[in-house]
């Protein structure tokens, strides 16, 4: 509970598009780390290695939970990146300007999420 309030209902209140300035800055941050931003739903995703790692929404940044985010989940605070959602880590924006620490936890997560399965092609 934040000031009675729980993180759930308080980043719902403060709901805002992304930018595309921040965007620029978190992949600035996550250089040379092989990672891209593709927009979806109105927000942002976050791939690392071609896989998708979290999501830039609201202005701020979730990153998916996996096996590898144990050493980092204390420096972070589980809430969903849109209504409906399961719970992500929020990173704060101190642990955002954290570069090494920023780059280590993205690098965990993809190293412990499965290589993404290889769409068929359509035929036509």
């Amino acid at each position: 509970m934040i000031s009675g309030t729980s993180i759930h209902a308080r980043i719902y209140c403060v709901r805002m598009p992304t930018s595309k300035e921040t965007v620029s800055f978190l992949l600035e941050q996550l250089a040379p780390l092989d990672v891209r931003a593709r927009a979806m739903f109105g927000e942002y995703g976050l791939y690392c290695d071609e896989k998708v790692v979290g999501f830039i929404c609201d202005e701020l940044l979730f990153v998916k939970p996996s096996k590898g985010d144990a050493e980092f989940g204390p420096e972070t605070v589980a809430a969903p990146p849109y209504p409906g959602a399961k719970d992500y880590w929020l990173v704060s924006g101190d642990q955002v300007s954290n570069v090494e620490w920023l780059q280590a936890f993205v690098q965990a997560t993809a190293d412990a999420l499965p290589v993404p399965k290889v769409k068929a092609e359509k035929k036509p």
